[in-house]
């Protein structure tokens, strides 16, 4: 959008140049001033403009209104007075009084009841405080209540120690229980790395009890959905009875001096990969949903 030609030139103009072409806006009948936004139109220019445009033509007409008021006032004043006879002896009123009661006071310009008052600078409000920004979390998260004083975290290093011994027992059970099921090692590489072996026993207790212990986290946390929490709660309770049972199965079978596990533990066991995958794809689903 470009200004329109005023003066010779598109560039935009300055009120002082653009009052003259104001001044010859044809108007309505009984409308005094252009608009705001007429002048906005017709000009090219923004509302800051347009305003201050539109108080010069207001206090021009107020103005030019008193000078005009003035002028009658005067010119009655002239008309009462008496012209000077020659004499010397001063103007006189033309009024029926036998001596004159003073001098005549100078009319004060009156202002007609139509005419607008010159028009004000707009007020601006003083901008209210800004309020103090809040972290914005999870939909349908649970917010934390506001303690007085945040105090120090506890320590977690002595989780540490106590997974260790727990770690190894749950290992040795899972890698043992494998081999009793069929697990045992594999080449995945063949005829790219034949010499390159792993021995698939270790899937269970990466998968089974590495997915017990994030869906405790989640279910624990409080920043997830309420769907998540309760997938989270049930699978975390599921996959810690899973992992449980495992271990029971396998010191029982080595007890009983068992070298093959019974069909019915084999296939459990060869399902689980499969269910964690699937239990660990639902989660990560749930928690990045807006429930």
């Amino acid at each position: 959008m470009t200004a329109p030609t005023l003066n010779g030139t598109r560039y935009p103009q300055p009120v002082e140049k653009l009052l003259p072409a104001a001044r010859a806006l044809e108007l309505p009948d009984g409308q005094e001033f252009p608009s705001r936004n007429r002048l906005m139109r017709e000009f090219r220019i923004g509302a800051p403009k347009a305003d201050e445009l539109l108080a010069r033509l207001k206090s021009e007409h107020t103005e030019r209104t008193r000078t005009d008021t003035l002028r009658s006032a005067m010119a009655v004043r002239g008309a009462l007075l008496a012209p000077d006879t020659g004499t010397g002896s001063p103007m006189v009123p033309r009024w029926d009084y036998a001596q004159p009661i003073g001098p005549d006071p100078v009319p004060a310009p009156a202002v007609p009841e139509h005419t607008s008052p010159p028009a004000e600078p707009p007020m601006i409000a003083p901008a209210e405080p800004v309020a103090e920004a809040t972290p914005v979390g999870h939909p349908d998260t649970p917010t934390p209540p506001a303690t007085g004083k945040p105090g120090r975290p506890a320590v977690v290093w002595p989780v540490i120690l106590l997974a260790l011994p727990a770690f190894v027992a749950i290992w040795s059970g899972w890698v043992g229980l494998g081999g009793l099921t069929g697990f045992g090692v594999v080449h995945p590489l063949p005829g790219i790395a034949d010499g390159f072996a792993i021995n698939t026993a270790i899937t269970l207790p990466i998968g089974v009890e590495t997915y017990g212990a994030y869906a405790l986290y989640v279910w624990l946390s409080g920043r997830v959905p309420d769907r998540a929490r309760r997938f989270a709660k049930w699978s975390a309770i599921a996959s810690l009875l899973v992992g449980a049972l495992g271990q029971v199965a396998y010191h029982l079978l080595v007890a009983a001096g068992v070298q093959v596990a019974p069909w019915w533990i084999t296939t459990a066991v060869a399902c689980l990969p499969v269910a964690v995958l699937g239990m660990g794809a639902a989660l990560a689903h749930l928690v990045r949903s807006h429930d």
